[in-house]
């Protein structure tokens, strides 16, 4: 299956730019469907806003997106090439803006709808899809903190911890990072900590931008 970069949820931002007001928006959507009905509700909760600008990307689907009355390729686009440059699918993005009697011109729009794009997308956080392997890690709590580092350095997700006797870890890896991830743990423990696989999931988890 493939893998593939999805907003965590539902985003918000907003900034002012020479007095106009602009609102962005993102969510998580499945279906061109979806994306549309997300612009129509927007659109009805602010009637009186002077533009309610959309794009949205679908996975192994529509790429769409709308001016709503800006000047052509002064939003609509723009915002459609921030999704694609973050890499995210199955998003919908609306920049609602509210006159603020101060035109901006053409390369003011751009970067005004880039920008209220952008930071929706931020605000939202980014989570990939993928198949992930679930492991089971119990360990010493003398290893805790080095398994914990490990887990990390293969790209892996802990989804939870309970200390009792031993600490006992479930954490989520990348099928290509399994293998290694194990092997590392078993040379670094000298066999101490075993794992076991409980089993595959295909679903988003959020991820940590690398700075």
């Amino acid at each position: 299956m493939d893998e593939y970069l999805v907003p965590c949820g539902f985003g918000e931002a907003e900034f002012t730019e020479k007095k106009s007001r602009f609102i962005g928006r993102v969510w998580l959507v499945e279906t061109e469907e979806e994306a549309l009905q997300k612009i129509q509700e927007m659109k009805k909760r602010h009637y009186d806003a002077t533009h309610n600008c959309w794009a949205y990307v679908i996975r192994d689907g529509a790429v769409r997106f709308s001016d709503d009355g800006e000047p052509g390729g002064t939003a609509g686009m723009p915002m459609v090439q921030v999704l694609q440059k973050e890499g995210l699918y199955n998003i919908v993005c609306v920049v609602t803006r509210y006159f603020g009697g101060t035109l901006l011109g053409a390369g003011g729009l751009v970067r005004a709808y880039t920008k209220g794009a952008k930071i929706a997308v931020d605000a939202a956080g980014k989570a990939m899809k993928r198949v992930w392997t679930a492991l089971y890690i119990p360990c010493p709590y003398t290893y805790y903190e080095r398994v914990k580092l490990e887990i990390e350095a293969f790209g892996g997700i802990i989804r939870d911890t309970q200390f009792g006797a031993d600490v006992e870890i479930e954490a989520l890896f990348a099928e290509a990072q399994t293998e290694p991830f194990i092997k590392r743990l078993t040379d670094m423990t000298a066999g101490t900590v075993e794992t076991m696989e409980l089993g595959q999931e295909y679903r988003a988890f959020p991820v940590e931008e690398k700075k």
